[in-house]
């Protein structure tokens, strides 16, 4: 479980982009961020795996605070908070194998990273995990011989090898065609029932979020106006996020069909 308490991160003097957030997020839930650029969403996500320091407030995930932990204490944490991220940051000249095995590098010496001598164990599991999410022929392919919804399934391969007790996905479609959005969408919501795994995905696109996610967290100015299921996310709740943005019919409907529809920004 994730519990986000009076969150606050303020940058210098200025007013604060997170203005006390409170969030739970239980095992097994699918949750969408969404908000216009510079709501906070992506901060949300950084602060939970500490990229970015929070000012204030409490993050805990399952019974453990992470804002308070330094040193080999925080980097013990990281492991468990897995991150996918919009532009995939993987290593081009690396075969897809080594790049997913990069998940491990928390859990292995430094003489095993810098030989890339990886315990028979992680192989295993990087292939079967590979195997789940279509890209286990790929193993000793360059990842940038990959097209961009393959850069992503490595991406999450990788984050998935760490054994994260929450997976956190930053605009994980926003590179994608249509189509290949929807498979990521789709896989992301299958992992988080098949691991119960809580996932929380940064989105602009609204009819993503309805269609792939069971609740929706609408964030503005830094504040949460929204928390409901995708059925209540009706027009007056776009409105609310956005500002008055007229959006057309097929971006609220929950029809994976609709997704080819533009991007709130």
């Amino acid at each position: 479980m994730l519990e986000i308490a009076n969150l606050i991160k303020r940058y210098g003097q200025d007013e604060p982009v997170l203005k006390g957030l409170d969030l739970v997020v239980e095992d097994n839930s699918v949750v969408a961020i969404v908000g216009a650029s510079g709501a906070g969403k992506s901060t949300m996500l950084r602060c939970i795996n500490r990229l970015v320091e929070p000012t204030s407030g409490s993050i805990r995930l399952n019974g453990s605070e992470l804002v308070t932990l330094r040193g080999a204490a925080l980097r013990r944490a990281r492991r468990k908070i897995g991150m996918v991220f919009q532009g995939f940051n993987l290593i081009d000249r690396l075969t897809v194998m080594e790049n997913v095995l990069a998940g491990r590098l928390g859990y292995v010496s430094l003489f095993q990273a810098v030989t890339r001598r990886f315990p028979a164990e992680d192989i295993d599991r990087a292939f079967a995990l590979m195997e789940r999410v279509g890209i286990a022929h790929y193993a000793n392919k360059r990842a940038d011989e990959l097209s961009g919804g393959e850069r992503q399934r490595v991406g999450v391969v990788r984050a998935l090898m760490q054994e994260p007790e929450v997976l956190l996905a930053d605009e994980p479609t926003a590179s994608l065609d249509p189509r290949t959005s929807e498979q990521i969408m789709m896989l992301l919501q299958s992992l988080a029932s098949e691991l119960s795994l809580p996932v929380l995905i940064n989105i602009h696109n609204v009819a993503q979020a309805k269609a792939y996610t069971e609740r929706i967290v609408g964030l503005r100015h830094g504040k949460m106006i929204f928390d409901g299921v995708p059925a209540d996310f009706d027009k007056a709740a776009l409105e609310a996020i956005y500002g008055g943005i007229e959006a057309p019919d097929d971006e609220l409907t929950e029809s994976p069909a609709g997704i080819a529809s533009g991007e709130e920004s």
